[in-house]
């Protein structure tokens, strides 16, 4: 399935291409376009929008784009609604002190964004096992009762 969402990804729209290959679409594709451009995108080639204005999986009633997701495909895994926290914090800058590793993970998303540019392919790549990582700390987390 092609999943299309605004090019110079940061927290968000890096940290749902993690999310939806580890427990949606194993086989995701993701287009980076303009802001203007996803929903003719999505339409022509029929690609999921997400993290952009409007839309389903974006930002709604509350919640950023991750969470969103984890609402639309009944993904209940604690471990992962502790990570949902975490990007929800690093995403939404009036909630970045909604729990401490939200600011750390801001400052290493900023950080990719700044090394990296536009090339969201790229970021993707390398900050894949740096999800993997802070996943499976929640899991160890909820695990301790933490």
């Amino acid at each position: 399935m092609k999943w299309v969402t605004r090019k110079n990804a940061n927290v968000d729209r890096i940290a749902c291409p993690w999310l939806i290959r580890r427990f949606v679409d194993r086989d995701a594709e993701f287009i980076y376009v303009s802001a203007d451009e996803v929903a003719a995108v999505a339409e022509r080639r029929g690609a999921v929008p997400f993290d952009v204005k409007g839309v389903e999986l974006g930002h709604v009633d509350g919640r950023c784009s991750f969470e969103s997701i984890m609402v639309k495909y009944g993904l209940t895994d604690p471990a992962l609604e502790r990570l949902a926290r975490i990007v929800h914090g690093a995403d939404v800058a009036a909630d970045v002190d909604i729990v401490p590793e939200a600011a750390g993970l801001k400052a290493i998303a900023h950080g990719f964004a700044l090394l990296h540019g536009d090339n969201d392919h790229e970021k993707i790549r390398l900050e894949t096992p740096l999800y993997d990582a802070l996943y499976a700390w929640c899991r160890r987390q909820v695990a301790e009762g933490r």
